[in-house]
């Protein structure tokens, strides 16, 4: 993969974990300082969180909007996907035309011009017939100004022959960290920077098992889960040797890491962060733009 210029890949703030983990005094103050700092692209889906809560069912687009109204804000870019029937973790979705339709017009007058990205979400159908009528309407919303997307695709090799009638410029959502990458996945799109990340520290890893707090993601999506040992000495040693190299800000964390490896990838255009924290948020943020000044090309290639 040849390396191209890095330095227009944005942080993405995410709220997976909205009303479940992070409540809404949190994440307003991480909305705050992600704003506040020049920052303005937000994800978002119509089922988070996901914590199998039937109460919290549209709980984190609730909370933005309730900060956006609060602040009078009108240019975010807020990336929505939506597909979803619950947030019970169920493969229960609804991609008819009429229901995307219906589910444009809801978010366009939920957030006005701070939508951005309109997004289809967990489709599991090999109906090329059903696909197609997915496909039009989001041509119909790019018509109108939207960008467009997937995430979770079961087969993104439907999408993309069908959508060499439309040619959609995709965005898409993978997972990728340094323990699972669904990039290869997405070969048919491969060769444009045009995929975003999300989990890229694989759940919340901390290097020091001390550091998990009780409302740590990781906790909570797998509470009997622990990294691999391996993987974290791999990483601890890595940080030991890219430290080594006294011309440029060291490095802490594993989300460090994580975030090496997104931001030199060719065909990355976003990095989403799902920090709980303001100080986890200011601390990507702040590393961010190491990245953007600094050469850390070395780390990637040994972490490939």
């Amino acid at each position: 993969m040849e390396q191209i210029d890095n330095k227009n890949i944005e942080p993405i703030l995410g709220t997976a974990m909205w009303g479940w983990t992070t409540d809404k005094k949190v994440a307003f103050g991480l909305l705050d300082e992600f704003y506040q700092r020049g920052f303005r692209e937000v994800d978002g889906a119509t089922n988070y969180p996901i914590n199998k809560n039937a109460n919290d069912w549209r709980a984190a687009e609730k909370i933005l909007q309730e900060w956006i109204r609060a602040n009078g804000v009108a240019d975010l870019k807020i990336m929505m996907k939506v597909g979803s029937l619950n947030n019970l973790k169920t493969p229960d979705h609804n991609l008819s035309k009429s229901f995307l339709l219906m589910n444009l017009d809801e978010y366009r007058s939920m957030f006005g011009s701070n939508l951005d990205t309109w997004m289809i979400h967990w489709d599991n159908r090999a109906d090329e017939k059903a696909i197609f009528e997915t496909l039009n309407v989001l041509q119909s919303a790019e018509k109108e100004g939207l960008r467009v997307g997937v995430s979770g695709l079961k087969y993104p090799e439907i999408y993309a022959q069908l959508n060499k009638e439309f040619n959609l410029d995709f965005r898409i959502q993978i997972k990728h960290n340094l323990l699972h990458s669904d990039y290869q996945k997405y070969h048919f799109f491969h060769g444009k920077q045009r995929f975003i990340t999300y989990g890229i520290n694989a759940g919340g890893i901390k290097l020091n098992s001390q550091n998990y707090g009780e409302n740590s993601s990781l906790k909570a999506r797998a509470a009997d889960w622990n990294p691999p040992s391996p993987l974290i000495e791999k990483a601890q040693k890595a940080i030991v040797e890219a430290n080594q190299n006294a011309d440029r800000p060291t490095l802490a964390t594993f989300n460090h890491l994580g975030m090496i490896y997104a931001f030199y990838h060719p065909d990355i255009s976003g990095i989403l962060l799902g920090t709980s924290r303001v100080k986890q948020l200011s601390d990507s943020l702040d590393f961010m733009k190491q990245m953007w000044e600094n050469d850390y090309v070395d780390v990637f290639k040994k972490l490939k």
